[in-house]
């Protein structure tokens, strides 16, 4: 059985959703909708200007939500309306906690799965992470640390070329991006339990925050440390391939990731670190982590297996976002 699959954007990131769908041997992309038809044209996909246009042209089984997040709830709605079966929609979700909690009644009243798209949990280095921690290779975890350098913040012109959208919008380094670790954080420690932020805005061209320093606190006393700074870059040829560097620490051992996607692992008390994933030449983003995502999301459907980043799951990690801007702003530790 293939599903059939529709797409509702076509900006810059949606080039991976499609690539990744075309992959897939168990989808067919049966249409893409934009208000721009000669960029939706551009995806090979039958091109429709609106979503009720191609929803009702095209009858798919799963829509795929590859706008910004003020379009979210709308999308949603319109699709539960046209019946459809299954729902992805990309991160930030919606543009409040209280439109992605009502997106989420939503689609669950209508008893239809929404997952949120956030991908970087599926990236390889992460997942191997994982299975480093569960494996106890590196002994109890004290603590991980991030240190976000995409080096494409600086001057005037900053984000102009891909994703123009980041100057306007009012929080930029953790609603879009930190946004991601938030996730991640918890998909390798569990859920959090306090944060503490210092952020700031450094680019005045911009209407965001786009460096900071967040701290996270997780069950056993264990700890996190997301450090970004959108102006700096770090050592790699491709910036957007893992976004930065971390370190994870135990016990036992430390693993760290660096720029080009590899990991490698030290032993607590020796020198010397070995290679436990090499850098590779991945397909698509950040890994081949859309495809990921999305052939998990397939297995879900099509064989019943549990899915990760569920809406409801997700408000979690919006939850936190909510927490973060809130100790920013009062400069002092809250509660999750």
């Amino acid at each position: 059985m293939k599903l059939r699959v529709a797409g509702l954007g076509a900006g810059y990131f949606s080039r991976f959703h499609y690539d990744a769908w075309r992959r897939l041997p168990e989808t067919d992309l049966v249409g893409v909708a934009d208000t721009n038809l000669v960029k939706a044209g551009e995806t090979g996909a039958p091109a429709y200007p609106t979503l009720p246009a191609m929803l009702k042209a095209t009858s798919p089984d799963l829509l795929d939500i590859i706008t910004p997040p003020e379009t979210h709830l709308d999308a949603i709605k319109t699709a539960l309306d046209h019946g459809i079966a299954a729902i992805i929609c990309q991160k930030p979700f919606c543009s409040s906690l209280d439109q992605a909690r009502n997106a989420k009644a939503l689609a669950a009243q209508a008893n239809v799965p929404l997952i949120i798209h956030e991908n970087f949990r599926f990236q390889p280095w992460y997942r191997l992470i994982r299975n480093q921690i569960d494996s106890d290779a590196i002994g109890t975890v004290h603590q991980i640390t991030f240190r976000l350098r995409t080096g494409d913040g600086q001057g005037p012109q900053a984000y102009l070329d891909r994703q123009p959208y980041f100057q306007t919008m009012p929080r930029l380094l953790v609603h879009e991006t930190a946004v991601h670790w938030i996730d991640t954080f918890q998909y390798l420690l569990g859920p959090a339990q306090a944060v503490y932020a210092d952020l700031r805005r450094m680019n005045l061209a911009i209407a965001g925050e786009d460096a900071g320093y967040v701290i996270f606190d997780f069950p056993g006393g264990v700890r996190a440390l997301f450090d970004g700074n959108r102006h700096l870059d770090h050592a790699a040829e491709n910036h957007r391939m893992t976004l930065g560097e971390a370190l994870v620490e135990g016990t036992r051992g430390t693993l760290t990731l660096s720029g080009t996607g590899a990991v490698h692992h030290r032993v607590f008390g020796e020198i010397q670190q070995r290679c436990i994933l090499e850098p590779e030449d991945w397909a698509g983003f950040a890994g081949d982590c859309v495809h990921a995502l999305q052939a998990h999301v397939i297995a879900g459907l099509l064989h019943g297996r549990p899915l990760e980043n569920t809406a409801a799951d997700y408000l979690n990690v919006i939850e936190v976002e909510e927490a973060i801007y809130r100790s920013a702003h009062e400069w002092r530790k809250i509660e999750v």
